[in-house]
């Protein structure tokens, strides 16, 4: 269970830091965090990926209501940038 843990929080680390917007980064740090409670918590694969879910979901409305009003938009070279809502 402890490599399991281990492999969790690594997979969780990379996703984070390719986020690219805040919402994003957000999702993702929720995510993680949320797979690696649930699996300690409760020792089973299933307990990490409903950690996931609601750790997501809540990294998602936290990071999403940071930033209202503003909208992700790309370049015509498909960089991605935040500016207010048209």
């Amino acid at each position: 269970m402890k490599k399991t843990i281990i492999a969790f929080a690594l997979i969780a680390s990379t996703v984070t830091l390719t986020a690219c917007s805040q919402t994003e980064r957000g999702t993702a740090i929720g995510a993680a965090s949320g797979a690696i409670i649930g699996g300690a918590v409760t020792g089973r694969a299933g307990g990490a990926l409903a950690g996931a879910a609601i750790g997501g979901a809540a990294g998602y409305l936290i990071a999403r209501s940071d930033r209202s009003g503003y909208c992700i938009y790309r370049d015509r070279y498909g960089r991605r940038y935040e500016a207010r809502c048209r």
